[in-house]
């Protein structure tokens, strides 16, 4: 599980995030949802431990972010917008490397990297060089590098973000698959099919500022709009326009 609790970054002058709050359950897919610029990569950023918040906290099973950052990305799973594999190494030899920069060496590494290829169906190119795989591939790799040390959440920034079609919904399958098996499961995303077919949660963030969180439906029956898109609208615009710092719907 993931708590977010207030949390707001300062880049000198320039305020990315003002007032952000909201949990991630485990079992459940939980997505920042907000137009370029709102706060979600900012967000994400501070849960993965890669900066600092201004003010407020984050944890991750209860540890802190900022006072533990080691514990807490141990029980993190990263998956880069960039994917940025070696062509020269196969997938056996990037999956090995992450999982060593977790801790895992020898028998307890090569095991997880055969459990990692089972889950993810990668076996007709474990031994691969990456030089040359297709986008679906090349996210396969980057995913299981992500995973590999079994985290119990998983974090994606804009994850279909340059994916062709057959990615994309190989993707969906992969998350949607986490989730069954309990795994907590944060994304952002701006693409409203993407974020009806996939959230369990929605978290609406406008100018730094949550708007309003709940479900794909409550959200919807919530702001009195025949789909989410409209009700993303409406319910940013309120915001905005009242200058309300934070609105929650159940």
């Amino acid at each position: 599980m993931i708590e977010i609790n207030n949390i707001a970054k300062n880049f000198g002058t320039v305020q990315a995030v003002r007032a952000v709050s909201f949990t991630a359950e485990d079992g459940m897919i939980t997505t920042l949802l907000g137009a370029n610029g709102s706060g979600k990569s900012t967000t994400l950023r501070a849960v993965a431990g890669l900066l600092k918040p201004t003010k407020g906290t984050v944890t991750v099973d209860g540890i802190d972010v900022t006072q533990n950052p080691l514990a807490a990305q141990a029980r993190l799973g990263v998956f880069p917008d960039q994917f940025g594999l070696y062509t020269r190494l196969t997938t056996r030899e990037h999956i090995g490397y992450f999982a060593e920069l977790q801790g895992l060496r020898g028998t307890e590494r090569d095991k997880a990297v055969e459990e990692v290829t089972r889950l993810l169906h990668m076996e007709d190119i474990l031994d691969r060089r990456t030089e040359g795989f297709s986008q679906g591939q090349r996210m396969k790799v980057a995913l299981a590098g992500a995973i590999v040390h079994r985290p119990k959440n998983i974090v994606l920034d804009e994850p279909t973000r340059g994916l062709d079609v057959m990615s994309i919904r190989l993707l969906r399958e992969i998350l949607l698959g986490l989730k069954a098996e309990g795994h907590c499961v944060l994304l952002s995303s701006h693409v409203m099919a993407e974020v009806e077919v996939l959230s369990d949660h929605v978290v609406m963030v406008a100018e730094g500022v949550v708007c309003a969180d709940g479900s794909p439906k409550s959200l919807v029956e919530a702001s009195k709009q025949p789909n989410l898109e409209e009700a993303f609208v409406a319910l940013t615009n309120a915001a905005i326009s009242t200058g309300k710092t934070e609105r929650n719907v159940a």
